[in-house]
């Protein structure tokens, strides 16, 4: 029994051994397709041919990794030229449904819905039964609300919710339906889909985020009382931790109604209970003047410092966009680190991606721009404030919707926007629907109101 024991102990730490080579190679062959050596080796071997169909045949693998080098890159066409050689060529292959999942995702990424959803569809009709197939389930929807067709939308995530009740966006698929049939003015469906959730994910963070969907309906229906009745009941439930919300937040959308209604002692007292440290204190502080204890939230010269001064003030007076603003996207985006690049693909100082650059880097005075030039802060800094220009021109001058779509795209907080009312940067912020760029605004709008104790707007000193 020892002898056999020894055996099956020795073929368990080959196959631990087998499976860490495996994870490996992969994670090898993931960082390789996002490196910028990679990128300029594929560039260089297709050439002038590069994302147009007079590209060679390859192999299979090959397409595929050259795809996804591209892709990684946000060079879209090159991607798709390599993806469409291999749905060509490679019908049976297994690897389709990653093709068929690429070619709607560029697509989406460029905003180009509708042709992503006639990809997304091929994807779905054939690979359903796969994770790509899921995904692509998914983001048909999302394109759906993109385009507004939301009521299209609600129905594509109630399949989501039918075919796979165990998926992997099945919590996200449940407070999307409430957002999409919102947006189509269909309340009371909505209503039935907050409850819906309510009952499938009781005592978890989906339950208070579909609480926190009816408290923001209500406030843009402007039916005070029932945007206090839900935001009672949110504050009561609580288990906050892990949702898309917060006590800080439920509280400052109550203040909000309160005082739309009237109450505006009842909204103060409501107001002063928040934390200051947190974004939703230092707004509700500023709304009632009020004598609240400013702790929690500091900064030092060291933590926030001004770097790249000469090249900030330059560009962003130039553009009418705050330095301190550009500084606190600095810092969130790279540490003032200019020789970085994200998984994404996102370049330098202001985590710039290229197709992005390319819609700007005229007007700011670079006519010809190749991916690694965004790794010099002259040209990072001239591109990113000519791009954070014309946000600020875009959300009539919301510096909160400039950094949400900063970090959610342009799309994302458009439609966010569109669904504050009233015009407040506390509602807008409540409305956004990632959790990634919700926090990153928070982070980003925390550095700014630091940035802007700390220093005046000519980046002097207090």
């Amino acid at each position: 029994m020892s002898q056999t024991f020894s055996l099956n102990f020795v073929v368990m730490k080959k196959i631990q051994f087998a499976a860490v080579i495996v994870f490996l190679f992969v994670f090898a062959v993931f960082a390789q397709t996002k490196s910028d050596s990679s990128l300029r080796e594929v560039m260089s071997d297709d050439g002038p041919a590069a994302g147009t169909d007079a590209i060679p045949t390859l192999s299979a693998s090959e397409h595929l990794r050259r795809a996804e080098v591209y892709s990684s890159n946000r060079l879209f066409p090159q991607a798709r030229a390599h993806w469409q050689k291999f749905l060509e060529n490679y019908p049976n292959d297994p690897g389709m449904s990653k093709a068929l999942f690429g070619m709607g995702r560029s697509y989406m990424w460029e905003r180009d819905y509708a042709k992503a959803i006639t990809w997304f569809d091929k994807l779905t009709k054939n690979y359903l039964d796969t994770k790509d197939g899921r995904e692509g389930l998914a983001f048909t929807g999302a394109c759906y609300v993109r385009l507004g067709k939301n009521v299209e939308a609600a129905k594509t995530y109630e399949k989501y919710t039918v075919m796979f009740p165990n998926g992997e966006r099945i919590e996200t698929s449940y407070l999307n339906i409430i957002d999409a049939y919102r947006e189509a003015g269909k309340y009371d469906d909505a209503n039935r889909w907050v409850d819906k959730a309510r009952d499938k994910f009781a005592g978890k963070a989906t339950e208070v985020n579909a609480l926190q969907s009816r408290v923001r309906m209500e406030i843009y229906r402007q039916n005070w009382p029932d945007a206090v009745t839900a935001a009672n009941e949110s504050l009561s439930v609580g288990r906050f931790g892990g949702s898309m919300t917060s006590a800080d937040e439920i509280k400052y959308l109550k203040g909000v109604a309160l005082e739309k209604s009237g109450k505006k002692a009842d909204a103060a007292a409501v107001f002063n209970s928040i934390s200051y440290s947190s974004y939703f204190g230092g707004l509700a502080a500023d709304r009632t003047a009020s004598n609240i204890k400013k702790t929690g939230l500091s900064g030092s010269y060291g933590d926030y410092p001004v770097m790249f001064r000469a090249e900030l003030l330059r560009n962003s007076k130039s553009r009418n966009v705050d330095p301190r603003f550009v500084l606190a996207i600095m810092k969130q985006e790279s540490s003032f680190r200019p020789g970085i690049k994200s998984p994404a693909g996102a370049r330098g100082l202001l985590q710039l991606v290229y197709d992005t650059a390319l819609k700007y880097n005229k007007a700011a005075g670079y006519a010809n721009l190749h991916p690694d030039d965004l790794y010099q802060p002259a040209v990072n800094i001239a591109i990113g404030t000519e791009y954070m220009s014309e946000l600020k021109d875009q959300f009539n001058g919301l510096y909160e919707a400039i950094a949400a779509s900063y970090n959610g795209g342009e799309d994302n907080a458009a439609r966010w926007l569109a669904r504050s009312r009233p015009k407040d940067p506390g509602v807008f912020t409540a409305e956004i629907g990632f959790a990634e760029s919700k926090a990153y605004v928070f982070k980003v709008m925390n550095n700014y109101r630091i940035y802007r104790e700390l220093y005046d707007e000519n980046l002097n000193r207090r």
